[in-house]
């Protein structure tokens, strides 16, 4: 208990470091960048695409404990305090206050079709009510009386109501995942024919059955009945546009990250260029590695390199000519080169991975016998002196702190592992007594986006940009592209190809042989 006490102590002042002024700097430094890129594609025609906001996967104070804390976790580290001065410009003020215009523009488009889909069904459950209790109200004396299929009509008109108010809350009552740029075309063309096919109804029961006063009760029910069964047709139509149609794959798309080149393939039925990015967008989260850009840095510094050898030299007058052509050679043999310190920077960074490898599964399978260790001398103790998980993850924690954050730098992912996230893995796999290889598989291994915390990954805003109307269906050819603020990715579309099929009849009889043997054999 008093190791468990002495490392909370240690790691509590992990809440202001010098490294997020830099932090802040840099952030600062990319919003100053980022109208100058909107900008360089103005000749296309771009939408945006934002998701719906989602609370943090840590609560408030780990949040603020992650913005606060460096690198640096596995090390000595001091807590200094101090002023950092953060400065906006008039760019930074004018994209902040656009964006508050697109996202109110926004809510007010969704919550006004919501408004309106929500008008349109309550007026057409309330319409086979109305047209039965109308007639009662205002002409009850003249009505015929009901008979036993009248009775009966009132229970199949309940229950047919009933069905198609749990089918519309199936199919339309959803939470929606994203805010798309275009309306949804069929879900409009759904609204609008419902619209006028009450409306018809209404118009027909206004001139027929109000104005004369129809006495014949039973026929105004069977009335009511027809147009409750109308609706349930057109419910199943709607379930063929919106949910069947889709099923089908009919195109395969390649869907390729602009910055390391990282593909993955779909195949998706008849849908939107919209649709099909949403499709695009909810698999990237869970299918592609999460986007590191510290991984470019080598490549980014080896073309540097690589560029800074071939420089041209003006050189004036003839006499210098000799001096220039062997800068020109120099120049060319350090290109030729490069390929060979490419080779072996690659092989000397494999071994290092490797050899922190080692070391970090040596240490956690050390640290997770130290905790079975614990366990057992807790089981003799009494009940209200045992350590919770998360005051045992706090107590092996450091011993394994620093092979993790070597092994974590040497393959450049500690920006993506706070030390409070891997406390709370650590106490996760304490609770559900899981093996060091089970805790280790989240850093071997880069995992998909949605494996890290959302902070560090999550983009509120995609843009969509096609040449194509959004509306419109995907197509063979058709090329889209989804760009966020670090890096885009680019859409294929290709037609599954019509594959025609053959059967060739094989005669059972034809696999029939007879095996003859000599009489006579060798002595």
């Amino acid at each position: 208990m008093s190791t468990a006490m002495d490392t909370e102590s240690t790691y509590s002042g992990y809440s202001h470091y010098s490294g997020h002024s830099k932090k802040a700097h840099r952030q600062g430094r990319d919003r100053h960048k980022s109208p100058r890129s909107k900008d360089g594609s103005r000749s296309e025609k771009s939408v945006t695409i934002q998701t719906p906001p989602a609370e943090p996967l840590l609560g408030n104070d780990a949040s603020r404990a992650e913005e606060g804390q460096d690198d640096n976790w596995g090390e000595t580290t001091t807590a200094i305090t101090g002023t950092s001065e953060h400065s906006i410009s008039q760019e930074d003020i004018a994209r902040i206050s656009k964006d508050l215009e697109d996202s109110v523009g926004l809510d007010c488009k969704r919550y006004l079709g919501l408004t309106v889909a929500a008008v349109l069904g309550l007026l057409v459950f309330l319409t086979p009510i109305a047209f039965i209790l109308l007639p009662q109200i205002l002409w009850r004396d003249d009505l015929e009386p009901c008979g036993t299929v009248c009775e009966g009509l009132f229970i199949s008109v309940a229950f047919k109501l009933l069905i198609l108010l749990i089918g519309t809350w199936a199919l339309f009552f959803r939470q929606p995942k994203a805010d798309i740029p275009r309306v949804f075309v069929f879900r409009a063309l759904l609204l609008v024919l419902i619209f006028l096919f009450v409306f018809s109804y209404w118009l027909f029961y206004g001139v027929r059955i109000l104005d004369s006063k129809d006495t014949n009760y039973q026929g105004i029910v069977q009335y009511a009945v027809s147009l409750v069964d109308a609706l349930l047709f057109i419910h199943y139509l709607a379930i063929v546009l919106l949910e069947l149609r889709q099923l089908q794959p009919m195109f395969t798309i390649k869907v390729v990250r602009s910055t390391d080149g990282e593909s993955r393939y779909y195949s998706l039925g008849h849908l939107s260029i919209q649709r099909a990015a949403l499709v695009v967008l909810e698999n990237y989260y869970k299918d592609f590695t999460v986007y590191n850009p510290a991984l470019l840095t080598a490549s980014k510094s080896r073309a540097a390199k690589h560029m800074a050898g071939l420089k041209v030299y003006n050189v004036d007058g003839n006499n210098a000519s000799g001096q220039s052509r062997a800068m020109i050679a120099a120049a060319a043999r350090r290109r030729d080169s490069s390929h060979n310190e490419l080779y072996y920077e690659e092989a000397d960074h494999e071994r290092r991975v490797k050899k922190r490898r080692a070391r970090l599964v040596v240490a956690v399978e050390e640290a997770f016998t130290h905790i079975k260790r614990l366990q057992a001398e807790e089981q003799q103790k009494a009940p209200g002196e045992m350590m919770d998980p998360r005051e045992a993850a706090q107590a092996i924690f450091p011993s394994m702190a620093r092979a993790l954050q070597k092994y974590l730098r040497t393959t450049r992912q500690q920006q993506y592992h706070s030390m409070e996230s891997i406390l709370q893995h650590l106490s996760f796999c304490i609770t559900n007594n899981m093996t060091p290889k089970a805790f280790l598989e989240r850093y071997l291994n880069p995992g998909p986006t949605l494996q890290y915390d959302r902070d560090r990954w999550f983009s509120k805003q995609w843009t969509l940009v096609s040449e194509e109307a959004v509306t419109s269906g995907l197509q063979d050819g058709i090329v889209f592209v989804l760009k966020c603020l670090d890096f885009s990715l680019v859409v294929n579309v290709k037609k599954i190809p019509f594959i025609k099929l053959s059967e060739e009849f094989i005669d059972p009889k034809s696999h029939k042989f007879v095996l003859r043997l000599q009489s006579e054999t060798s002595v």
